[in-house]
Order: C-alpha cells, then sequence, then structure tokens
C-alpha cells in the first residue's frame, strides 16, 4: 500500500520555505525598526522615497528603483542597494548623477 505524502503547493520544496520565511522575517524587522528610527548613514528612508516621488512621480519612482541598474552602486538596483545596507545618501547621489536630477532637488 502507498502512502501519499501531504504537499503543500505554497511549499513544495526547501526553497520555498527559505523564501516565505525570509519575507517575513524581513517585514518583522522593519516593523520593530519604528518610525523614527535612523537608516544607516543619518537619511531616513521616508525622506529618499519622497525624493524619489518628487523626482518620477509614484509609479515610476517604484519601477527605476526595482529595474533599473546603477553602474554606481555596483551593478544593482537601488532596492538591493539599500537591502545590502548601503546609505541612502549614496543610492540617492547615484540616482541625481544617472538621471541628472536638478541641483535644487538634490
Amino acid at each position: 500500500m502507498r502512502v501519499a505524502r501531504p504537499t503543500s503547493p505554497v511549499f513544495n520544496n526547501d526553497t520555498s520555505v527559505k523564501w516565505f520565511l525570509g519575507c517575513f522575517y524581513r517585514v518583522v524587522t522593519e516593523r520593530r525598526a519604528g518610525p523614527g528610527r535612523q537608516y544607516a548613514g543619518g537619511v531616513r528612508l521616508t525622506e529618499f522615497w519622497d525624493r524619489m516621488r518628487t523626482q518620477f512621480g509614484d509609479a515610476y519612482a517604484q519601477s527605476v528603483a526595482k529595474d533599473f541598474v546603477f553602474d554606481n552602486l555596483g551593478g544593482r538596483t537601488v532596492e538591493r542597494a539599500l537591502e545590502d545596507g548601503m546609505d541612502a545618501k549614496i543610492v540617492w547621489r547615484a540616482v541625481c548623477d544617472t538621471f541628472k536630477v536638478p541641483e535644487n532637488l538634490r
């Protein structure tokens, strides 16, 4: 007699479980940081994203952050550079240099 192993469509292998737990861990640690906490280097992430939205608009700012690879960031996207712990000020400068952001918005 054959016994069927229960499988879940979400957790069908070890990689899926690690991915899910990684997402959960990120959410928990971000919530712990608190709204007034400073990002490494003294620049708030909220200020960084405000500047991105001011320059590119809501939808395009997210697209630039997720899809555009910057040479100044070592071949990383904005999202990846911030996740890797790069200072938000350095990331913003890379965006400014690449997209020729006006001086008054830098």
